[in-house]
């Protein structure tokens, strides 16, 4: 993915403030054995970009001053409950730079599986995305976890995941941590209990 960035001449809170009132983002990119570089972004546009995965976890290029330089993103700040970019922090890369990312995870087959279509489970997801390393021009842009195979009481892991060349799962001490599981489902059952016969009442002697 492509985007456009503009040095940013004006530093400091109130001018910070001044370009989000006018549609822009303050931003700064670092790294490469240069120095770091304050910028600004067009709101708009940084905001559509966000909602793609790609833009999160692919190298992007970024076009400043009429050059162009490979950079990932390494840091966001959103406003708490408004849809505003506050702030952007970008990282250059080349091609010895190794990057730690967090990726998502893509899963796919799970209908097809004989636990879904047979054998009536549900597949619980023990996580949605996990920390790689790799180089930067090798982080993929999601890890895709086949389910096809699940069957009742069966577990995915890490290491059963198939992983592009050069791409390390970071377990964080963890040795081989779970992925997914096939769950039975547990159908619930209603007891009704049955209504007290009526109690007949005595007749009085005349």
């Amino acid at each position: 993915m492509k985007f456009v960035a503009f040095t940013r001449e004006l530093q400091g809170t109130g001018a910070s403030r001044r370009l989000r009132i006018a549609g822009k983002v303050p931003a700064i990119v670092y790294g490469a054995s240069a120095a770091p570089v304050q910028i600004e972004l067009d709101h708009n546009a940084m905001f559509h970009a966000l909602k793609k995965e790609a833009f999160h976890t692919s190298v992007l290029e970024m076009e400043l001053a009429g050059e162009t330089s490979k950079v990932v993103l390494r840091a966001l700040q959103l406003h708490p409950f408004k849809p505003l970019v506050l702030h952007a922090d970008f990282q250059r890369v080349d091609a010895t730079t190794r990057l730690r990312k967090k990726v998502a995870l893509k899963f796919i087959n799970e209908a097809e599986s004989p636990a879904v279509k047979l054998e009536k489970c549900t597949i619980e997801r023990a996580v949605t995305e996990l920390q790689v390393e790799c180089l930067a021009e090798q982080v993929p842009e999601f890890l895709t976890v086949d389910l096809g195979g699940l069957s009742t009481g069966k577990t995915l892991h890490v290491n059963d995941l198939t992983l592009p060349n050069g791409v390390k799962v970071l377990t964080r001490g963890f040795k081989n941590p779970l992925i997914a599981t096939a769950v039975p489902i547990v159908e619930e059952v209603i007891v009704v209990a049955a209504a007290p016969a009526p109690v007949k009442g005595k007749k009085g002697k005349k």
